[in-house]
């Protein structure tokens, strides 16, 4: 009777802790990150002897969690790439955003160029030059506003890291107090524990993608994308934020130890907010920069190569932006380094890091790229249209980083205010000899260097015989000189001349400032034409068409990010499809389990009865 009796007892518990199992499941079903439970369950396995072994009820082993580790992994993984899509799509919207919101700059240029034709068919009208001006501070403000609005989200992205950071570093830390409390529960699971650690896992990996290692004493290590222990057992390593050894107003990631892991984290909304720094952002500011000193530096150019209206060679509209140079933090020696750009059509939209080894610089992009240096006569540096001044005493190990145009789109500014200095006539003009007998003439007169000192002094181009030519000056000292053919380019003084036809003997011809200033707008013309001359890309691109790629190249990145959005949130919803279909509570399934432990309940209680009944019978037989 007491077999009986226990048997139906330990049925009666058994069906008891699975009917309180099937409970709990069913009112866990919308708890986020809650795994399915179910009960274990043995024979009791009965003392040895007798004749015969009758079994003796059931155990309850243990009531654990329906979980795999792999599609649990996988869920990690595809939320970190999920949640990393969803933060670059954001910030590639709000750049495409900001391109649209702070005016367009292509028509500002187009409007500027235009104004140069405008003055090239009125040049005696002042409103025309002052209309000129004022299309000119219009595109310099569209330039400003943008490279102000990249800016700010320069500033946005680094409160953005540092919040990163710090949840990172709040979620290890819970992560590594629930591995202190399960590894205390010993061999009895404690399924809430682990759900709750398992959906921490899961909120971290939202943060930077991570890698977890399950322990024996049931705790779990957590890695970051990089190799970084985020937690190990019950200790969390905390990552931390500062500025660079160059920029102390941007924002890295450190590791515990300190070391710089910026370009090593991957994965996660972290991830996402450095891979869009350094590969969108400051590319773009690189890239608007790039267009601002191309049109500084063409226009300018070509105002020094023309007369304003004061008879006078032509001065800049705008500044010239100069590159940033930032010295490491860590340079021990005097020596510094100055930058100036000397050749825009070799320019590009790198920032580079020049160092120092002990006997000479060297140089390479900020991505590692080495870029060849070439010694000047004077002691300077030159490489990819940069000229680099190294004075001071350097020591082995001493660097700068160079940022030859992430600022010049915000400190373009126009420097003219006299309408009278736009420059629309040529500055030197040619006057053949009243005494001249052959057929040569000469055009235009192009200025090759518009710095020369001598550029705007009279010289004379005489031809003491068909076949030989000289140039002189006022005071008759010979400049140039040699043999001459049909077709050949004679140059002096910065300025070069291409005669045609066919000079006689001592035909002459005199090169100085234009005389005829007020009438001619030939230099206007080309400054107008300036809107389809290649500046950039060794001559080959325009300040229009490098504007037209650069908004190109923007809204390629928005695309190609809502694409990936859509790709990895897919992605992500088939792994929690996968992993529920394991894990989750299906209500139809637990509503059979109910009604059936509710029937293996009721059926132990009735052996309890029954056990029960026959003692009572037992005990009448006997006492009558």
């Amino acid at each position: 009777m007491a077999n009986l009796l226990s048997t139906g007892v330990s049925g009666l518990n058994a069906a008891q802790v699975a009917l309180n199992t099937i409970g709990n499941n069913i009112t866990n079903i919308n708890t986020p990150g809650y795994s399915r439970q179910s009960v274990l369950q043995s024979e009791n396995i009965p003392a040895p002897g007798g004749r015969y072994t009758i079994g003796s009820g059931v155990n309850v082993d243990s009531v654990q969690r329906a979980y795999s580790d792999f599609l649990t992994s996988a869920v990690w993984s595809s939320n970190a790439s999920m949640q990393g899509a969803t933060t670059y799509n954001g910030l590639a919207s709000t750049l495409n955003s900001t391109l649209s919101a702070s005016g367009n700059l292509q028509t500002a240029l187009d409007s500027f160029y235009g104004a140069f034709s405008t003055v090239a068919n009125t040049p005696g009208v002042a409103s025309s030059r002052q209309s000129l001006l004022g299309s000119a501070t219009a595109a310099v403000t569209v330039l400003n506003t943008l490279g102000q609005q990249l800016s700010a989200q320069q500033s946005q992205l680094n409160g953005q890291i540092s919040g990163t950071v710090n949840s990172i570093n709040t979620t290890a830390s819970s992560i590594a107090a629930l591995n202190a409390q399960i590894s205390q529960a010993g061999n009895n699971p404690p399924n809430a524990l682990l759900d709750q650690r398992d959906a921490m896992i899961q909120t971290l990996s939202g943060y930077v993608g991570v890698s977890a290692v399950s322990e024996p004493n049931g705790s779990i290590s957590v890695y970051a994308s990089n190799g970084q222990a985020l937690v190990s057992g019950n200790k969390a390593y905390a990552l931390s934020t500062g500025g660079t050894a160059y920029d102390p107003t941007r924002t890295d990631v450190f590791d515990a130890t300190g070391t710089d892991i910026s370009n090593k984290v991957s994965g996660g909304s972290l991830g996402a907010l450095l891979s869009y720094r350094s590969n969108v952002l400051d590319s773009v500011q690189n890239q608007l920069g790039q267009s601002a000193v191309a049109l500084a530096s063409s226009v300018n150019a070509q105002q020094a190569k023309g007369m304003d209206l004061n008879g006078k060679q032509g001065g800049a509209i705008f500044n010239m932006p100069t590159p940033t140079v930032l010295p490491s933090s860590a340079n021990k020696g005097a020596g510094s380094v100055s930058a100036s750009i000397t050749d825009v059509s070799q320019l590009t939209s790198s920032d580079y890091v020049m160092s120092y080894n002990g006997s000479q610089w060297n140089l390479q992009t900020t991505s590692g790229q080495a870029v060849p240096l070439t010694t000047n006569a004077n002691g300077t540096l030159s490489a990819n249209g940069l000229t680099f001044s190294v004075p001071g005493t350097a020591q082995a190990g001493d660097s700068f980083q160079i940022q030859p145009t992430r600022q010049a789109s915000t400190s373009l500014a126009v420097t003219m205010t006299d309408p009278n200095g736009i420059a629309a006539a040529a500055l030197l003009t040619s006057t053949a000899a009243s005494g001249n007998t052959g057929t040569g003439k000469i055009g235009s007169v192009t200025v090759q260097n518009a710095s020369n000192a001598a550029l705007t002094s009279n010289a004379k181009l005489s031809f003491p015989s068909a076949s030989t030519y000289q140039v002189t000056d006022s005071a008759g000292n010979v400049l140039s000189s040699g043999s001459y053919a049909a077709g050949q380019t004679i140059s002096a003084n910065g300025w070069s001349v291409t005669p045609s036809g066919t000079p006689a003997a001592n035909d002459s011809f005199t090169v100085g400032l234009n005389s005829n200033g007020l009438k001619d707008t030939s230099n206007a013309l080309s400054l107008a034409a300036l809107s389809n001359v290649g500046v950039l890309n060794g001559g080959s691109q325009s300040v229009i068409a490098s504007y037209g790629q650069l908004t190109t190249n923007i809204g390629t990145v928005g695309s190609q990010a809502q694409t990936n959005l859509t790709t990895q949130t897919s992605l992500y919803n088939q792994a929690v499809s996968s992993q529920q279909s394991v894990s989750g509570v299906n209500l139809d399934e637990e509503a059979a389990n109910l009604v059936r432990y509710q029937q293996a309940y009721q059926a132990s209680a009735q052996v309890i009865a029954t056990s029960q009944t026959i003692f009572s019978s037992l005990l009448t037989a006997i006492h009558g």
